[in-house]
């Protein structure tokens, strides 16, 4: 187990899996308190979006919220979508511009609705760092930052270099006769 003072020991607590493990922790317990209020993360990837982009039109609204919720699809979205504009948190409009679109805009009931999960995130947060200082926080937060835009950038997308063949005086796996495996330890 870690100490605060060395590194681990095990390959399981590298930074990857702690963050994949932390990722998917998180994914759970957001996803616990949208289901409560009867939304998914769809929903949330809707209303996310028409807060930061304002007025947009069906299609893309719908394309770009399947490319950022979590394990949503178009159809997904599309469904998602019905569904926040029939509780009246998002306005449609026909508009001619170019042909007839569809565009979408957030209702004062659906800003609000978003706050709560905002709320209901920064709870979420604060459950899970309660034993962190502030400093602390500000600290993981700016280096998360920092992990995600390289994250956006395609870092680790790096072929791996292929593994050399283990030879009897390593440890690896080797093939024996009829292509069945032995671990060769030494």
């Amino acid at each position: 187990m870690y100490d605060g003072r060395t590194g681990s020991t095990s390959p399981f607590e590298q930074t990857v899996y702690l963050l994949s493990t932390a990722g998917r922790a998180v994914d759970r317990l957001l996803a616990d308190r949208l289901d409560a209020r009867g939304m998914g993360p769809a929903h949330q990837a809707l209303l996310s979006a028409l807060a930061q982009l304002g007025p947009h039109g069906r299609r893309d609204l719908t394309e770009h919220a399947a490319a950022t919720a979590t394990a949503a699809t178009g159809a997904d979205s599309a469904q998602a979508l019905d569904d926040l504009l029939s509780a009246g948190l998002v306005h449609s409009m026909v508009v001619q511009i170019g042909g007839r679109q569809e565009v979408l805009t957030i209702t004062p009931a659906g800003q609000a609705a978003l706050d709560v999960l905002h709320d209901d995130a920064s709870a979420v947060q604060g459950d899970l760092l309660g034993s962190l200082t502030k400093g602390q926080r500000a600290e993981l937060n700016s280096l998360l930052r920092r992990v995600c835009t390289a994250a956006a950038r395609g870092a680790g997308r790096r072929t791996p270099s292929p593994s050399p063949s283990p030879s009897p005086s390593g440890p690896g796996w080797v093939l024996t006769g009829g292509q069945r495996r032995r671990w060769i330890s030494e």
